[in-house]
């Protein structure tokens, strides 16, 4: 065969577009199917029954009971809802804030000494396990010998504070870490909003005496609140779903403090391995996230609407 030459089937398989399309695609769907749409659509069946892995019993078919029972029990999903989503806004928020804050700092600061070793020391705590982060904290929050009431004790005289242990305080002591662990990434996507900014537009704003506020509103926010708004798109999904932070640091408590959605579900389908209770928990929950980014990506394509129309 000459050099020039090639096999005549595969030839004439690649040159058609839709096929190159559906060959480059297939190991994605394929994927997707195995990994996403299979067990999505075995856990809303499984939702319909009653089915214990240690009750020896074969599956029963109950219907929407498991979601009545849900709504209904004694450890309702109201109060797990209200603490997540408390849990959700209080963080979201002040992350977004704080880290906005930063990535303007360091966004106005290009020629400052140490910069990238700062910001790298910023970034460290994103790249740390959830599980290794909130043991480390454990400790740090430890009454007796952690660090925290070390300083508080001979620093300032204070009485030790159980920062896990008080039902006042452990909710915010873990908000506190997914703060720290979480902000940086906030930062970063200030950064890249920041990046999208044309400098023509920002110098020309300069050059016209343009007040900063509505530079910001203007310029900046016009071109980089789309990156923004998907950094907190994907944060409060994160959020919603925190459970490996809270395990090694307060399993839920004390009481039910910092019992969040995740924990109740990890707890019936993993501890009490009740698994259609637990499916039927994990549709709602589903269906929570679900509307929760549908409403998000219309309010975002609404105003991306209202101003091409403008």
């Amino acid at each position: 065969m000459s050099p020039g030459m090639r096999p005549q089937g595969r030839g004439r398989l690649m040159d058609n577009p839709r096929t190159r399309v559906f060959i480059l695609l297939a190991p994605v769907v394929t994927f997707f199917v195995v990994f996403n749409t299979i067990p999505t659509l075995w856990l809303l069946g499984l939702s319909f029954y009653n089915h214990s892995l240690t009750s020896g019993m074969p599956p029963e078919f109950i219907g929407f009971k498991n979601f009545v029972a849900i709504f209904n029990g004694k450890n309702s999903i109201w109060f797990d809802l209200s603490r997540t989503f408390t849990f959700v806004i209080c963080g979201v928020t002040f992350q977004t804030l704080l880290g906005a804050a930063l990535g303007f700092l360091f966004w106005g600061s290009k020629n400052m000494p140490g910069r990238r070793i700062a910001l790298t020391l910023l970034f460290a705590p994103m790249v740390l396990t959830p599980v290794a982060t909130g043991t480390f904290f454990r400790f740090i929050y430890d009454p007796t010998f952690g660090v925290l009431n070390y300083i508080a004790r001979d620093g300032f005289g204070m009485a030790p504070i159980d920062f896990l242990g008080n039902p006042k305080i452990a909710f915010w002591a873990v908000l506190a870490v997914d703060s720290w662990m979480w902000t940086p990434f906030m930062t970063l996507m200030t950064l890249a909003a920041l990046g999208s900014v044309p400098k023509a537009e920002l110098e020309a704003a300069e050059i016209d005496r343009v007040p900063y506020l509505r530079r910001l509103s203007l310029v900046i926010w016009h071109h980089g609140k789309f990156i923004m708004m998907l950094g907190i798109l994907l944060r409060t999904i994160d959020s919603f779903k925190t459970l490996d932070l809270i395990i090694p640091m307060t399993k839920g408590g004390p009481g039910q403090s910092t019992r969040l959605v995740a924990l109740e579900l990890n707890k019936q389908s993993f501890e009490s391995f009740n698994m259609g209770w637990s499916s039927a928990y994990a549709v709602l929950l589903l269906l929570i996230s679900i509307a929760m980014t549908s409403v998000f990506i219309y309010v975002l394509n609404l105003r991306r609407r209202k101003e091409a129309e403008e």
